[in-house]
C-alpha cells in the first residue's frame, strides 16, 4: 500500500511537470526512484511528552547528470536551483564523470507537548504545545574524494510550512489517542499561534569506508561525519555529528538519522553503480551508532512564535543527541527495500526540563 501511494504521487509529479512544459527529454523531469516512510514516537520509550510524534514521507528522484536541463522539474525545485546558482554556485562544482545528483521532496508533521496531559491551564514551566506541518525539497550532489574509499554528499534544503492550529497537530494526536484508547491532552488551546514557517539548510557529509573485515560487499565498517547549518523560524542551528556502522554488505548511502524538518539525504548512487543493481547482492544488515552536538540559536518549539508573543521556555544553547539502531536491506516483492529501527536519546533542551528525553524511530525505504 505504501509503495503504491509513493508511486502514485511520483507519477503525478512527473505527469504534471511534463504537461506544464511539453515533451521532455528522458531523465530531465522528476523521474521517481523511490521513497521513504518514517514514524517517530516517544511511546516507544514509555513517555508521552516533549517531541512526542513525527511522521514524514519522502520522494526521491533517479540520478541526474550534472548540467542537465531543469526545465521539466517542478517549479519549487527549479526555483531552489536558481537560488543555489545565485548564492552558492560552488555547490555545482565537481568532475561530471564522477559526480552524481538527485532531488528529493519531503512532506511531514511534528508535534510537541508538555508532560502533564490533564492540565487545562497554561503550564509555564514546561514546553509549549506546538505543531508543524511542512514540505521540503533538496538537491543532493555526491562526489568521490581523492583518497580511495572516501566520498562527499552535499545537500541544500529549503522548507516551507505552518506552525500552530493549521498544522493539524491537535487533531492528529487526538485521532491517534482515540484509536489506541489513550487519554487526550487537554491543553491544546494554549498551543502556539498560526505562523508561516521557513528554513534553509546546508549539509556536508563525508563517508569513509574500510574493508578490514573482508572484501568489499562483505563484512564492512564505515563512518560518516556531518556538518550542518540551518537558518529560519523553524530552527536556526549548527550541527556536528558522527555515525559509525558495522555489518554485512553495507548499503550505498550516507547513513540513518532521525526526522528533521526539510528533506532527507536519499543520496544518488555512486558513480558506476546501476540504478537497479542485482537484488541478490543487495541483501545485508548492519548496526549503527550516531552522536550529535548542536548549537541552537532558535527553536520554534521552545522559543515560541517569532511574530507574536507566545508561551516559551529557557532554551539551552548546546544540546546533544545519540542514537543506536539496526537496519536490514534486501528485496521485498522485487523491490530494493531498507528497514531501519533506532532509539534516540536527547539531552535536556531547556532549563525547566526535568530529565533527558528519548523516543523511537522506524523507517521503511523502497526503490521502485
Amino acid at each position: 500500500m505504501a509503495v503504491g501511494a509513493v508511486a502514485l504521487v511520483g507519477a503525478t509529479i512527473s505527469a504534471s511537470t511534463a504537461q506544464a512544459t511539453g515533451s521532455c527529454e528522458s531523465g530531465t523531469g522528476f523521474e521517481l526512484r523511490g521513497g521513504t516512510l518514517r514514524l517517530e514516537n516517544d511511546l516507544f520509550s514509555g513517555t508521552d511528552q516533549n517531541y512526542t510524534n513525527g511522521v514524514s514521507a519522502t520522494l526521491v528522484s533517479k540520478d541526474r547528470r550534472p548540467g542537465m536541463s531543469r526545465d521539466c522539474l517542478p517549479g519549487l525545485l527549479r526555483a531552489q536551483a536558481r537560488l543555489i546558482d545565485a548564492f552558492n554556485p560552488e555547490f555545482w562544482a565537481g568532475d561530471p564523470t564522477t559526480t552524481r545528483e538527485n532531488v528529493v521532496v519531503k512532506f511531514g508533521q511534528s508535534m510537541y507537548t508538555p508532560e502533564d496531559y490533564a492540565r487545562t491551564d497554561l503550564i509555564e514551566n514546561d514546553r509549549p504545545y506546538a505543531g508543524l506541518l511542512y514540505v521540503g525539497s533538496s538537491w543532493n550532489r555526491r562526489r568521490p574524494l581523492p583518497t580511495p574509499g572516501r566520498e562527499v554528499l552535499d545537500t541544500r534544503e529549503v522548507t516551507f510550512g505552518v506552525i500552530g492550529p493549521l498544522s493539524l497537530a491537535e487533531r492528529s494526536q487526538n485521532l491517534v489517542h482515540d484509536l489506541i484508547g489513550e487519554d487526550t491532552f487537554q491543553g491544546w488551546e494554549h498551543q502556539l499561534g498560526n505562523e508561516p514557517a521557513f528554513q534553509v539548510a546546508a549539509d556536508r557529509q563525508a563517508r569513509y569506508r574500510s574493508n578490514h573485515f573482508g572484501q568489499a560487499g562483505a563484512w564492512t565498517v564505515d563512518q560518516i561525519t556531518t556538518r550542518g547549518l540551518r537558518l529560519g523560524n523553524i530552527e536556526t542551528s549548527a550541527t556536528l555529528s558522527w555515525e559509525g556502522r558495522f555489518g554485512w554488505n553495507l548499503p550505498d548511502d550516507f547513513g540513518t538519522y532521525p526526522i528533521r524538518p526539510g528533506a532527507e539525504n536519499r543520496s544518488p548512487m555512486a558513480a558506476g553503480h546501476a540504478q537497479r543493481p542485482n537484488l541478490a547482492t543487495f541483501l545485508g544488515g548492519h548496526f549503527f551508532v550516531m552522536l550529535e552536538a548542536k548549537a541552537v540559536g532558535y527553536d520554534f518549539s521552545l522559543d515560541g512564535n517569532l511574530f507574536e508573543d507566545s508561551h516559551s521556555v529557557s532554551r539551552r544553547l548546546l544540546v546533544g543527541q545519540a542514537a543506536i539502531g539496526f537496519a536490514l536491506h534486501g528485496s521485498l516483492l522485487g523491490r530494493r527495500t531498507k528497514f531501519a529501527v533506532m532509539r534516540v536519546f536527547k539531552t535536556r533542551e531547556f532549563d525547566e526540563q526535568e530529565s533527558r528525553h528519548a523516543y523511537g524511530s522506524i523507517a521503511l525505504s523502497v526503490d521502485l
